[in-house]
């Protein structure tokens, strides 16, 4: 079994920055894609931004240039860094993973994000 937690949200006004982490603990061996999905109330949940085991990075068009997601898997951890943010950026944000010799993905609990003046 795979834990994730997740650590960063917060209330942050207009052109703003925070900056979200997700550690991974338990049985892993390795861990493949590392991604961040948002909900905002009454919406669909939304891919922000994904990162693989090599690197490769994919952004939502909404965030592109402002976020930048990262990962150190020596902590089996995966980061997301949020600059300019919007008030349309408000949501709740989980980390996701799939792990090697693990059948289904893992999600975090979820950190609410907040941006308003």
């Amino acid at each position: 079994q795979v834990q994730l937690v997740e650590s960063g949200g917060g209330l942050v006004q207009p052109g703003g920055s925070l900056r979200l982490s997700c550690a991974a603990s338990g049985s892993i061996f390795s861990i493949n894609a590392m991604g961040w999905y948002r909900q905002a109330p009454g919406k669909q949940r939304e891919l922000v931004a994904s990162i693989t085991s090599g690197g490769n990075t994919y952004y939502a068009d909404s965030v592109k240039g402002r976020f930048t997601i990262s990962r150190d898997n020596a902590k089996n951890t995966v980061y997301l860094q949020m600059n300019s943010l919007k008030p349309a950026d408000t949501a709740v944000y989980y980390c996701r993973m799939t792990v090697v010799r693990h059948e289904f993905p893992y999600w975090g609990q979820g950190t609410q994000v907040t941006v308003s003046s």
